[in-house]
């Protein structure tokens, strides 16, 4: 778990400087411009970060499936080989989902206009712009076939836990579920996280679009899964927690 928590927080970082440091760099320059390859880059290093995420959360959990539901197997089906071969599948599998997206999306010819209305690059906005019927059936063609690849990890999620649920409730003792329990929660909580934003940008009504609307959306499931990940792992961390907690005991007696 260590190692696929030290790939999932270089995926992290990635994300975060993809998008935050242009943004902050336009804010304080007070202009909105962005070049053409920088946002090719952007879009290709954005859809890297992410799908690598989704492909590590879904090994993390057949980690934790394994870790619970066959302890006695672990060492066999997750060795130090095995894990660096998943790693490095799901890095893989991200960039070729990146480059493909990239490489359609910007062969489309743009007609309607330079201005995306977002703080980063995002393919649907770079869609609109688009005049090329068939190059924005292929790029769509591309999307449908990355959410369900997205949908079919969550399945596996979905039946790994229930598989993983069912095990703990088998374990006799207390303080075995609980151990059990804790070292699933971390993980839970960062699916849960991604898949919500997630699916909250995807699944937005158009009715209620508006600019500063898909604003707040866009840097919902871009900026904060990434930023709080981290908060979530360190959570299990006691000497974290003890000094969280006095930091908030502090800050609410002075109120």
């Amino acid at each position: 778990m260590g190692f696929f928590l030290l790939n999932l927080s270089l995926t992290d970082l990635g994300c975060i400087c993809t998008t935050v440091p242009k943004a902050m760099h336009n804010s304080l320059q007070n202009t909105t411009t962005i070049s053409y390859m920088g946002c090719a880059a952007q879009l290709f290093f954005f859809a890297f970060f992410m799908s690598a995420e989704l492909f590590l959360l879904t090994i993390m959990c057949y980690d934790r499936y394994v870790a619970i539901c066959k302890p006695l197997h672990y060492g066999t089906l997750l060795g130090s080989r095995a894990c660096a071969h998943m790693a490095a599948a799901a890095w893989a599998t991200g960039f070729l989902n990146a480059l493909l997206h990239t490489a359609s999306t910007f062969s489309l010819p743009l007609c309607q206009g330079n201005a995306l209305g977002q703080f980063f690059c995002e393919i649907p906005h770079i869609l609109k712009l688009s005049c090329s019927h068939s190059g924005y059936l292929r790029e769509i063609g591309l999307l449908f076939f990355t959410v369900s690849l997205g949908l079919g990890c969550f399945i596996f999620i979905v039946f790994s836990y229930v598989q993983i649920f069912r095990a703990v409730l088998r374990i006799p003792s207390q303080q075995g579920r609980h151990k059990a329990f804790s070292t699933c929660l971390p993980h839970l909580a960062a699916v849960s996280l991604f898949v919500s934003t997630g699916t909250f940008s995807d699944l937005k009504p158009p009715s209620v679009s508006s600019p500063s609307l898909d604003l707040v959306v866009s840097a919902l499931y871009s900026v904060v899964p990434p930023a709080v990940n981290p908060l979530i792992y360190s959570l299990r961390n006691q000497e974290l927690r003890d000094a969280l907690r006095k930091m908030m005991t502090g800050y609410f007696f002075k109120k």
